[in-house]
């Protein structure tokens, strides 16, 4: 399923940023669990995949603090 995002042109406020930066995180972090969860799954079919997956989990949650701190430096 694909996201819809709405990239209006209009000038972000500090308050739409922090806000933004809260659902990032938050999206991240349920995709991160929803990776994690599924490798288990997939191992079976492909140990390799699945560890990529568990790779991909471990890439979001570093992302996941990049955000975070963007968010403590606004």
């Amino acid at each position: 399923m694909m996201h819809s995002h709405d990239l209006s042109k209009h000038e972000l406020t500090a308050h739409e940023v922090e806000h933004l930066l809260e659902h990032w995180i938050e999206h991240n972090a349920s995709h991160s669990a929803s990776f994690r969860e599924r490798a288990t799954q997939v191992v079976a079919i492909s140990p390799q995949a699945a560890e990529d997956i568990k790779q991909a989990a471990v890439l979001m949650d570093q992302s996941t603090e990049m955000l975070k701190k963007a968010l403590k430096d606004l």
